[in-house]
């Protein structure tokens, strides 16, 4: 055989290498541009600025959420053993009534968990069976709850007597919006574990309002979400929104722990937990890692704030209650603003806000042609009479971007990727310790897109 020459060797190897760079490529770019650290070159005018104001970034009105968990410590529950204390979902159960048209929308599509038998403990006493039996949503009592009870009842007393006094302003309200739903009146204490029914109040993760809503999942429900008017605020149809979604929730999953474990962490997620861990109930689930602390902890935390709100006086909360949330309503055609109307009305500015604060900007929304704002009750006439002598209010400019948003005396600063709360600590010259306090963090973990308090 005649040896081949260099030149010869050349053009094959040549041409192997150009096959084999032909095939490899593609997958080259593939890993390139899925890994994190090497983020792909897009055409300029697709990018999106992550700085760029939202319809759901946090505006001067609201405040961080102030509902925290107990140290991990104090909630973690030993490991487990075999214990006489019925489980959450043995006694959390609603019987739906049969054939109403707001209890029929998953349950004939989807086989929901099997209902689990309520069970009884022989070693309670007879009073306290006498106690939880009254519950229109059934307690149990255990370690858990027993620490979410002691940390409502000393670590955060004062916070807590505020909560109740502001829920007492709304509970009549939500109670009959929930039995129009058929729904247990005693759901109506999640709003404490939610928010302490703060209608401004707002979370890292942009949930917003007294239920805490999501910008996805409030406009799936249908409140208005925008840059003027956020629904998720308002004390009546966040309500009704939060009551359709608990109901859908549990036709979903059939039983309430189940139900209000979505309502934390997401439908989705639960019911991957469910599949995954080949699990039925509540319980099971949250003896794994494929749910949260957080979300474990939820249903305890729920029964020990129905247990304390139903009980104020047992552990040292006075029984104060604020007015009920009553209004009539105007029809505004135009665009005005809080303080014009207090000026020609004598309305309290601070009561307009409190009657209305679903309106971000203190103002009636542009391009609504009978928007109805809420005014005390009996002001509806001189409101209406008054209103051609109150100027037209004009927007100022929304800025293109929003790193900083003022909320009184603190400023929110929205993270952004590399930030750290070491690297902001040093940057503001906040101390890390007042930082992870301000923003209620139990951990120093921070992701992109969420928003901080700012301030000493």
């Amino acid at each position: 055989m005649t040896p081949l020459r260099p030149g010869h060797a050349i053009l094959p190897m040549a041409l192997f290498l150009g096959m084999w760079l032909s095939f490899s490529t593609p997958l080259i770019m593939v890993v390139e541009a899925a890994t994190p650290s090497e983020p792909a070159m897009a055409d300029s005018s697709t990018l999106v600025d992550e700085n760029a104001a939202t319809e759901d970034d946090p505006d001067a009105n609201l405040v961080p959420l102030d509902t925290e968990d107990p140290p991990p410590e104090a909630t973690t529950p030993p490991t487990a053993t075999i214990s006489s204390v019925p489980r959450a979902e043995d006694l959390l159960q609603l019987n739906p009534a049969d054939n109403s048209p707001s209890t029929m929308r998953f349950s004939e599509a989807l086989n929901p968990p099997a209902e689990l038998a309520q069970t009884q403990d022989p070693s309670r006493n007879a009073t306290d069976h006498a106690e939880y039996a009254s519950y229109n949503v059934p307690i149990v009592m255990d370690s858990s709850v027993q620490a979410h009870i002691r940390y409502f009842n000393t670590a955060i007393h004062g916070r807590f007597e505020e909560w109740l006094l502001r829920l007492s302003r709304y509970q009549p309200l939500v109670e009959t919006i929930f039995t129009e739903f058929h729904l247990p009146s005693d759901l109506v204490y999640l709003s404490l574990v939610e928010s302490g029914f703060n209608p401004y109040a707002y979370s890292r993760a942009k949930a917003t309002g007294p239920w805490q809503f999501m910008k996805g999942t409030a406009k799936a429900y249908g409140l208005r979400v925008d840059n003027y008017v956020d629904e998720r605020r308002d004390p009546i149809k966040s309500t009704v929104a939060a009551a359709r979604y608990l109901r859908d929730l549990y036709d979903l999953f059939g039983t309430w722990p189940l139900a209000m474990a979505a309502y934390n962490a997401g439908e989705g997620k639960v019911m991957r937990a469910l599949h995954k861990a080949r699990a039925e109930s509540f319980s099971e689930i949250s003896k794994t890692r494929l749910i949260r602390r957080e979300t474990k902890e939820y249903v305890p935390r729920f029964m020990a704030a129905t247990i304390i709100a139903r009980n104020p006086d047992r552990y040292g909360f006075t029984q104060e209650s604020a007015a009920p949330h009553q209004f009539d309503e105007a029809i505004i055609a135009r665009t005005v603003h809080f303080r014009a109307i207090a000026n020609a009305t004598g309305i309290p500015y601070e009561e307009l806000r409190l009657l209305n604060p679903e309106l971000r900007r203190d103002a009636t929304p542009p391009g609504d042609e009978a928007y109805h704002l809420k005014v005390p009750v009996g002001m509806k006439a001189k409101v209406e009479q008054l209103i051609d002598h109150i100027p037209t209010y004009k927007f100022p400019r929304l800025p293109a971007k929003a790193q900083f948003a003022s909320a009184g005396p603190s400023r929110w600063y929205k993270v952004r990727l590399g930030d750290t709360l070491g690297k902001l600590s040093k940057r503001f010259r906040i101390p890390l310790k007042t930082l992870k306090t301000k923003n209620n963090l139990s951990d120093p973990t921070i992701r992109p897109g969420d928003f901080l308090v700012i301030s000493r």
